[in-house]
């Protein structure tokens, strides 16, 4: 199956990144290499781009389309989090930017076998990269009730999440749940009639939760936006694109932290913590897509870039 995904925010990315010929870029989320396409296009002789994912079918297509660009291309099979790492493997202190697009590719959710989505009935999976251990199957099937209920509360914003919790709890008792349509029928069973006629497909926040979970997306986001600040050269940019207010939440407030780091008392006359600003959050609001791409895309609809720059 060909990989597709359409780049969200696409032009609204490469704008913001100020991209120079000769610097060095990382785009920790390559997918199937759209915004890293648009990068490479863009780099004289020096410039380099470091793309990594931990997706092999990703991996596989970027390599593809950025063949024509592969003296000035450099591509890693990892989590974005060890960007520092591989960096430092390259031997390179700093780059110039940084992006990440947080959203499932098209391909991951309409690829079958990955179980990523609610609309097909197949085995339960979600797992980003394949060479992890921990897989939907594992959660759905081990999680304690108290576990299941946190995650679907916390991660899908669901709030028959209590509910939910129970009844998968006493569907596996039975059995194991093994597939995306059994998983869907649970649900649907613990959501009332009622609320099921609005709101979108039952499962929606609950597949988005496990997923989340399985690939402990959440974790991995707030480990590493000190992380690339720090990487950034005097005016670098972090390019941030997010699809659900759990993570926009996260950017937001490392940019502002960042921005603002004086942890001394409001009412102190001058700061003594010493810390100081490491830049400044470019997009006071996020950049939303425009109505082209939202006409063009649909999945583009929850997008939304943030932009921090270093001082």
């Amino acid at each position: 199956m060909e990989f597709k995904h359409a780049s969200v925010l696409l032009q609204e990315t490469i704008d913001n990144l100020n991209i120079k010929g000769t610097g060095i870029y990382v785009d920790g989320t390559l997918g199937g290499g759209g915004h890293s396409l648009e990068i490479a296009k863009r780099l004289a002789e020096g410039g380099r781009l470091i793309g990594i994912d931990q997706d092999e079918a990703a991996i596989a297509a970027a390599g593809e389309r950025l063949a024509p660009y592969k003296d000035k291309v450099t591509i890693i099979r990892s989590n974005y989090c060890n960007a520092p790492e591989v960096l430092k493997e390259l031997e390179i202190e700093k780059v110039d930017g940084i992006l990440l697009d947080l959203g499932v590719s098209s391909h991951q959710l309409d690829e079958l076998e990955r179980g990523f989505s609610y609309k097909y009935d197949t085995a339960l999976d979600m797992r980003m990269d394949r060479r992890q251990m921990l897989s939907a199957k594992d959660i759905v099937n081990n999680y304690s009730e108290m576990e299941l209920f946190r995650m679907i509360r916390d991660y899908g914003e669901d709030k028959f999440a209590k509910n939910i919790a129970k009844h998968i709890v006493r569907a596996r008792q039975d059995k194991p749940i093994e597939t995306t349509g059994e998983l869907n029928e649970i649900i649907k069973a613990a959501i009332p009639a009622k609320m099921r006629q609005t709101g979108g497909h039952p499962s929606k926040k609950t597949f988005q939760a496990i997923r989340i979970a399985c690939n402990r997306e959440l974790e991995v986001l707030q480990d590493s936006i000190d992380a690339f600040i720090e990487l950034l050269n005097p005016g670098g940019r972090l390019c941030i694109i997010t699809f659900h207010s759990l993570e926009d939440r996260i950017v937001k407030s490392f940019f502002k932290r960042n921005e603002n780091p004086c942890t001394c008392p409001p009412d102190f006359p001058v700061c003594v913590c010493g810390n100081k600003p490491k830049g400044k959050a470019v997009t006071r609001k996020p950049i939303l897509p425009g109505e082209d791409e939202l006409a063009e895309n649909k999945r583009s609809k929850s997008a939304k870039l943030r932009v921090f720059e270093r001082s």
